[in-house]
């Protein structure tokens, strides 16, 4: 890494992390990078850049019906700022076995089709190994997706050098990275209880009320689909700013007028993996 990114005043336990994640990077030659645009996998992909060269990385980004436009736009975006080689391919997990029918596997099943494209692509243009952006704080939760990079021999060299979440922000802040401070990003799958169907319609509704609570501020939110119900989670710092009296109205109205019939506040706030709790 050029001596303009090196990472500065940071503890000595991140700053060996760090060169642990240079290391392995090195160590792999080249790679391509499942690139969503998340925190994780920016700063994947920068200190991949960094580290190996722009020759040596392809971030594949894929298109579908689960990843709202905007992510999709500011994948594009961050890959054109660090003037990264991307390709973006087309994938569509409804027409994958299992996915529709949301199973406890379906993660798996995503990420295997997700990894598959990967690995073709890999070997057709000569990249050496196949990455993720998962963290070592992935490890704690229900993450089926895991097995599948398991299968398909996918790198994680976030969590292979131990970086949790809070650390990788960290390293991103001291690396200038506007996703520092980024929402943690779940497909819109996510939100969605095991055994509830996902269809285009049900996945068209979610992401309307999230446009709309993302167009009003909120930073932190997850809008959980439990058939006429929306359950919003807003972080426990928002939770008095959506319950001012005219947003609190405006929030409602744009709900049902995605079809929901009621709309609920979850009073104990935004948390990832809130369906696993069940």
């Amino acid at each position: 890494m050029s001596d303009a990114r090196q990472a500065t005043s940071i503890v000595p336990d991140l700053t060996q992390k760090y060169s642990r994640l240079q290391g392995l990077l090195r160590e792999a030659g080249s790679a391509v990078i499942a690139f969503s645009g998340g925190v994780d996998y920016t700063l994947l992909l920068r200190v991949a850049l960094d580290t190996l060269g722009p020759d040596k990385v392809l971030a594949l980004t894929a298109t579908s019906p689960t990843y709202p436009q905007f992510e999709f736009e500011e994948a594009k975006r961050l890959a054109r700022e660090f003037e990264a080689t991307q390709l973006v391919v087309e994938s569509n997990e409804l027409e994958i076995p299992g996915f529709a029918q949301n199973d406890r596997r379906r993660c798996y099943h995503c990420k295997h089709e997700l990894f598959t494209i990967c690995q073709h692509e890999a070997k057709r243009r000569g990249y050496a190994t196949i990455m993720d952006g998962s963290n070592f704080d992935d490890l704690s939760d229900f993450r089926p997706g895991r097995d599948a990079a398991g299968e398909l021999k996918v790198r994680s060299p976030l969590l292979e050098s131990g970086l949790t979440k809070d650390e990788i922000r960290s390293l991103s802040r001291h690396l200038g990275l506007a996703t520092a401070d980024k929402q943690a990003f779940a497909c819109l799958s996510s939100r969605f209880p095991y055994g509830t169907e996902i269809t285009a319609e049900r996945l068209d509704q979610v992401d309307r009320c999230e446009t709309f609570l993302r167009k009003r501020g909120f930073k932190n939110y997850r809008v959980r689909y439990h058939d006429t119900i929306a359950r919003i989670e807003v972080s426990q710092e928002e939770i008095s700013a959506l319950l001012e009296p005219q947003l609190r109205q405006d929030i409602v109205a744009a709900c049902k007028k995605a079809g929901f019939t009621y709309v609920a506040l979850d009073l104990q706030g935004y948390r990832t993996g809130s369906m696993n709790e069940s």
